[in-house]
């Protein structure tokens, strides 16, 4: 059974939601697909997330190769096509994810895929960065009346406002990843300071889609307050693809999971610095040390700073407290030690 994750709650929980980028490294296959899925229920993401291409809905014959590769494809056109599953494979998918305790998520890149999805039910949408300002896309989408997550990757921040006022004024719940269109995105661009700049404008949870194919952007996100995380995922750095370069493998994935989920604990537990200090008191009488003789001391001698000094564990004077003492007179003789 998936993960009591419903759509709203997602949207108002403080948890983290880690998405696992599928998108087309499956390269068409549908068996890849589903391997996909299993692979990415070994890492502890919330989610497993495809494109929906439907390559008559979405594209022409004109459209350009935006990315110089393909062995099997004449065009960009051709490579959308290969990359279409059935309804009833979609619904294999689906299926397959909710066994694995996974939220099945698709970005729709046209009105016919909107149905589709909506068919099987997705909680909630995930739009890709080039339809953000689709807002016929959009429209169809808010009609369903489901939550959206919008990826800011190719947007400017008046289309942004645009946007989101449009899904605000429809009382739909709202979630914006930053996102650096580059693939694999240098350090110098992941724009982690857009995170806290588009929580204060636009009143609602933020996250972070990352195309840097490391573990750390995500992980210092969540240490800024990001709740949706979104990375691709890959089996093997030397798979074909256009995003496979801009991937993590399974074993990062699951590291990355590991370390946004322990940073959330470390912000959401605050620790009472003196509260915890009164719980160290047995183990400070063994650390601590005490205040002891460095040489033997005659008796009636003013104790002099040299001949002073300290050892564990804590049993009698606090070695802090040794100034109390200087210029003393000692009653009885010390040895030292």
């Amino acid at each position: 059974m998936p993960k009591p994750h419903l759509a709203h709650s997602i949207f108002c929980q403080p948890e983290p939601f880690i998405i696992a980028e599928v998108a087309q490294a499956h390269d068409g296959s549908l068996g890849m697909a589903h391997a996909f899925i299993d692979a990415a229920a070994e890492t502890g993401v919330d989610a497993v997330k495809f494109q929906t291409h439907i390559a008559s809905e979405e594209s022409s014959l004109h459209e350009p190769w935006r990315v110089p590769f393909g062995y099997e494809d004449d065009s960009r056109y051709a490579y959308w096509e290969r990359m279409e599953f059935t309804d009833n494979q979609w619904e294999g998918l689906k299926q397959h994810a909710d066994d694995r305790g996974l939220v099945f998520l698709s970005s729709p890149f046209s009105i016919k895929a909107v149905y589709l999805l909506e068919r099987l039910e997705v909680p909630f949408w995930k739009v890709a960065s080039g339809e953000v300002g689709n807002s016929l896309l959009i429209e169809h989408i808010l009609r369903t009346g489901k939550p959206i997550i919008l990826s800011s990757g190719m947007s400017s921040l008046e289309e942004l406002d645009r946007t989101t006022k449009d899904i605000t004024q429809r009382k739909v719940a709202l979630a914006i990843m930053q996102c650096t269109t580059s693939y694999p995105c240098p350090p110098d661009k992941i724009g982690l300071n857009l995170i806290q700049l588009f929580a204060e404008r636009y009143h609602c949870p933020v996250g972070l889609s990352d195309h840097s194919a490391t573990i750390y952007p995500c992980i210092a996100a969540a240490a800024l307050g990001a709740q949706f995380f979104e990375a691709h995922l890959t089996l093997d750095k030397r798979m074909f693809g256009p995003d496979t370069q801009a991937s993590l493998s399974v074993e990062a994935m699951k590291q990355m999971v590991d370390g946004i989920r322990a940073v959330h604990q470390m912000i959401t537990h605050p620790l009472d610095k003196d509260q915890w200090a009164a719980t160290t008191l047995p183990m400070r009488k063994i650390f601590n040390q005490s205040l002891v003789a460095a040489c033997d001391i005659p008796a009636g001698t003013p104790v002099q700073f040299e001949q002073l000094t300290c050892r564990k564990p804590l049993r009698g004077i606090p070695a802090g407290e040794f100034e109390q003492f200087l210029g003393k007179s000692i009653a009885q003789p010390i040895e030292k030690g």
